[in-house]
């Protein structure tokens, strides 16, 4: 018998389960009516995915319990309907100085009002920006449950990635596997996930449909695709990356397993997958907590260019503002092409000037300077005095202040404490400097959202990088060609080598050193730096978790 699929690729919220269970809900009603008779969800659907320690309270669990009563009830008069929700259960044995889990990854399949098989996650990721240790305990047994005559063996993310969850369902009768996932993004991800599900059906000569989140959460981005792979490991259908979407899947008997089909969105190429990536991050950190709009200092440089591009095509152009506040060291040309990108965007434009502000404190000062040479004690004060101003207007009219670091920067400390890192939310902070220019120049020959063609100057793109915090300062006056730099940072940050491997890769041993000591000893000012996006397999946030005070040299 033909059985029809659907995975409802759900935004869902953190902590909104009343919004959630609804979602789900009208999804599966409008699934039904398309001739599903399973539905799938995401990973911990109901809850939102990390929950992080909001797990960890008991009437966050029994508001999650809630909510799958909810969806079970909801849709009791759809016959022959199975859904599958994810949800966490369960609570714990714990004192003040003891806590031993007693709650569960699960996911549940409903129909007609029941709950007829709950499935508790096996293998539990406790790597990169994964914490399930935490909050879990490991399931055990398997999860075997029949639709339309067809033996569904389920799953749960990190489960189909190891030989033995899935071998135990295919022992216990499954014909086919589903898995739900909330897999968050980085670069390469998504072809990564096709090889190994691919891999895993063809190892229990099994057909899969995996089921993906789509959507931001702070730091980390869902992107969707959702998939489904045949027996052989062939991909049979994938939905759309980085939109909500009800994706249908058709199985059908073969000769030695069912056959799936569906449609097939088109893949995308890196830089793209990235856009769309950093614009989801935006658009639904900013929705999600609900800011009216964003502000950013706009410098006339790169950084700031980029970050209002991505603001403008997360938001629209109506709820971003940007502030050019110049400095006695800012160009001419600098003015001048800030003011002509947002003419290119349609975005406010306004100008704060710093001088008397920055003429002020250095009177103020000017008795305790004395004698003493300008160094980059003047250089922080205007970048404060920036960061000062952007609060205020925060402050005033309700909008989030975007940071513009990128990741080259704040692996190097090449940033200013509670004055270019003041803000909320840090688009770029996971982007090197190397990226960023790539991605420049990716957004002028593309217009994904319609927002606008070609909206950075050219001359943005193609001037030397600089502050412009003293007179002809550019950014090589402190730090390696970005080339070379970036190329240390990925082998030292992203990959853990040692300074004797990036070395004997042809990088010069003293700048690598000079490198390796810019990563280790600016640590407080990372910790201090606002949550930004996620778009590497190893960004400083979750991924990295290094001492500020420590001995240890690599």
């Amino acid at each position: 018998m033909t059985l029809t699929i659907c995975t409802a690729q759900l935004n869902v919220t953190v902590g909104d389960m009343a919004g959630n269970a609804q979602k789900i809900i009208a999804a599966a009603r409008t699934a039904y009516e398309r001739g599903a008779r399973l539905v799938l969800t995401p990973e911990l659907s109901i809850c939102g995915y990390p929950a992080e320690d909001l797990l960890l309270r008991p009437a966050f669990i029994a508001a999650c319990d809630d909510a799958v009563k909810t969806v079970a009830r909801e849709l009791a008069g759809l016959k022959g309907l199975h859904v599958v929700v994810g949800h966490p259960r369960g609570g714990d044995i714990r004192s003040k100085s003891v806590q031993v889990h007693m709650r569960w990854n699960s996911a549940s399949v409903l129909s007609e009002g029941r709950t007829i098989e709950t499935y508790n996650k096996r293998e539990l990721p406790n790597y990169q920006v994964f914490d399930e240790y935490r909050y879990f305990t490991r399931g055990q047994g398997t999860c075997v449950f029949q639709v339309e005559g067809v033996n569904v063996g389920l799953l749960i993310c990190e489960d189909a990635w190891f030989e033995e969850p899935a071998q135990l369902a295919r022992a216990s009768g499954a014909q086919l596997l589903v898995v739900p996932n909330a897999s968050p993004f980085h670069v390469g991800k998504s072809g990564e996930r096709i090889a190994r599900m691919a891999e895993r059906a063809q190892n229990v000569d099994l057909p899969l449909v995996y089921a993906h989140s789509v959507g931001g959460q702070d730091e980390v981005v869902f992107d969707g695709g959702s998939f489904a792979v045949n027996a052989d490991g062939s991909l049979a259908a994938r939905a759309p990356a980085f939109v909500e979407d009800l994706f249908f899947v058709t199985a059908t008997p073969g000769a030695s397993s069912y056959l799936l089909s569906g449609p097939m969105a088109p893949d995308i190429g890196d830089d793209e997958e990235l856009w769309h990536a950093l614009v989801m991050g935006v658009r639904d950190y900013i929705g999600k907590n609900g800011f009216p709009g964003v502000l950013l200092g706009l410098s006339g440089g790169i950084d700031s260019a980029l970050v209002l591009a991505i603001a403008v095509d997360a938001l629209g152009k109506d709820k971003v503002r940007s502030v050019m506040m110049p400095s006695p060291y800012t160009a001419e040309i600098s003015w001048l092409d800030a003011a002509e990108m947002c003419q290119r965007l349609g975005v406010r434009y306004d100008e704060i000037s710093i001088k008397p502000m920055f003429e002020s404190f250095l009177q103020a000062l000017s008795k305790e300077f004395a004698g003493l040479k300008e160094d980059t004690t003047e250089e922080n004060i205007q970048a404060r005095i920036r960061g000062v101003l952007l609060m205020a207007l925060s402050n005033k009219f309700g909008s989030i202040v975007l940071t513009t670091g990128n990741k080259s920067e704040m692996a190097t400390g090449y940033c200013t404490l509670y004055g270019d890192m003041a803000g909320g939310f840090a688009v770029i902070k996971d982007v090197f400097k190397t990226v960023v220019f790539r991605l420049a120049r990716w957004r002028n020959a593309n217009d994904p959202y319609q927002t606008g063609a070609n909206p950075i100057p050219e001359r943005i793109i193609t001037r030397p990088p600089s502050a412009e915090l003293r007179p002809d300062q550019v950014d090589q006056d402190s730090l390696p060609p970005y080339e070379i730099l970036d190329g240390i940072l990925a082998r030292y940050m992203e990959n853990d080598q040692s300074i004797e491997e990036i070395a004997a890769a042809g990088f010069d041993r003293a700048i690598v050193e000079r490198v390796a000591r810019l990563v280790r000893i600016n640590e407080y000012k990372r910790r201090q730096a606002p949550v930004g996006i996620r778009v590497s397999h190893r960004g400083f946030g979750k991924d990295w978790r290094y001492p500020i005070t420590g001995k240890f040299r690599a």
